[in-house]
């Protein structure tokens, strides 16, 4: 529960940059997993941690040898993603605008994939394209790209990058949400 209060008490007071009061569901979390084939990944960064639900889900599912990378804006949020104990796990306090120059402090490989639940509706257009061409950029070759959202907004920011998506929503989640996928062209 203390997670849960946590991410209510923060939506209270930012909800702006917080997408959803209630953590995701086991059923979500595991539509997410699949998408991004996080089994068979050796770097995962994920944008907007929360309270660390998906983030240990994440880690419970990639390899042993792999790097999770978890951006976190919120300072409160952040404390409880950095409590988690995993030599995989690299948690940082900042935000998704500074990608690149995240991924580079800590000398990571370009990731194989990116988890977002940032919530792209409430950036302004060019914000959200900004995070959005990072992403692109950085992927490895065929690395994928997972948002879980409730708005449609981010398939619009993602096209010109990474043209079109697979959708599915995962109604055993509170609100039910939208995850969209974009794998990166080799060619």
């Amino acid at each position: 529960m203390n997670g849960r209060f946590a991410l209510f008490q923060e939506f209270l007071k930012h909800p702006l940059q917080i997408g959803s009061i209630v953590p995701s569901s086991r059923f979500l979390e595991q539509r997410i997993l699949e998408a991004a084939a996080v089994a068979s990944a050796r770097t995962v960064i994920e944008l907007g941690s929360g309270t660390g639900s998906t983030t240990r889900a994440i880690l419970r599912a990639m390899p042993a040898d792999a790097r999770l990378l978890s951006i976190e804006i919120n300072p409160h949020l952040h404390a409880l993603v950095e409590c988690i104990d995993d030599d995989r796990l690299i948690a940082h306090l900042g935000s998704a605008f500074e990608l690149k120059k995240i991924i580079s402090i800590y000398g990571l490989d370009a990731p194989d994939a990116v988890i977002s639940g940032i919530p792209f509706s409430t950036m302004g257009e060019n914000e959200g394209s900004q995070v959005i061409e990072a992403i692109s950029s950085l992927l490895a070759p065929n690395g994928r790209f997972v948002a879980y959202q409730v708005s449609k907004r981010v398939v619009s920011l993602c096209q010109p990058f990474l043209g079109p998506e697979r959708e599915v929503v995962e109604l055993l989640n509170v609100p039910p949400m939208r995850v969209y996928l974009w794998k990166k062209n080799t060619a």
